[in-house]
């Protein structure tokens, strides 16, 4: 499958648009003073900044593991582990591996961009198919349902749901497959270089880099808003 140069798409009917999940429609609320809290209150006091350092590395041993998370039970066991891990990263007094999974999950709370709806709903009004390609576990279409935005889009597609994740390409050929669009007619939206960009590419789509923290500049190949998305299809 061809690797196209961003001007390339300029020149190709936009049928579809897939995006990533967490960075790109979801935003993480930081979870280290969630957590400092919750701790607190289950009597395990710890400065913010020591949980922050634990925090990371249970979630470096939650992306490394993630595609276990394929159902309930991979996901329930997925989690238990990654309680132990934070456990264990807090050090001497930390609470028990079942305590911290249950205060783990606890702090982990999403919200849309403020950016999502009100682009989901020009994209609709286009008759642009969407989609969602991420490196998640197999609950991410619940999470978007909680969220009320589920059923904006055509597929979803969690990696640890397909045993792929991105950049592998085959992630992206399943989810257009499954929404009845070729490449060359799609566009995935996202927030990592290597995950987003160039997996997609290397599936034959076009895309977009997402960065919330650029200078608001025209760039054929960033965007700092998923408002600017539009805008690029009409090129």
């Amino acid at each position: 499958m061809p690797v196209h140069p961003a001007w390339v798409w300029r020149l190709m009917p936009i049928a579809a648009v897939t995006f990533d999940a967490t960075g790109t429609l979801l935003h993480l609320e930081p979870p280290a003073p969630i957590l400092t809290d919750l701790l607190a209150d289950a009597g395990f006091s710890y400065p913010t900044h020591h949980v922050a350092a634990a925090l990371d590395v249970e979630m470096r041993h939650f992306r490394e593991h993630l595609q276990r998370g394929c159902d309930a039970a991979g996901l329930g066991a997925l989690r238990a582990q990654c309680g132990a891990v934070l456990a264990q990263a807090l050090g001497p007094g930390a609470p028990p591996a079942p305590l911290a999974t249950d205060l783990l999950v606890q702090c982990m709370g999403f919200r849309l961009y403020d950016d999502v709806v009100p682009v989901l709903d020009t994209l609709s009004d286009l008759g642009i198919v969407m989609g969602v390609v991420s490196n998640w576990d197999f609950t991410l279409p619940r999470r978007l349902a909680d969220l009320g935005v589920a059923d904006r889009f055509d597929v979803i597609t969690a990696s640890a749901a397909v045993g792929v994740r991105k950049p592998d390409p085959a992630i992206f050929r399943t989810t257009l497959d499954a929404m009845g669009i070729s490449a060359d007619q799609a566009l995935h939206v996202g927030d990592r270089q290597r995950e987003d960009v160039e997996g997609a590419r290397a599936a034959g789509l076009t895309s977009l880099l997402l960065d919330r923290s650029a200078a608001p500049e025209r760039d054929d190949e960033v965007i700092t808003t998923l408002l600017q998305i539009p805008g690029h299809l009409r090129d």
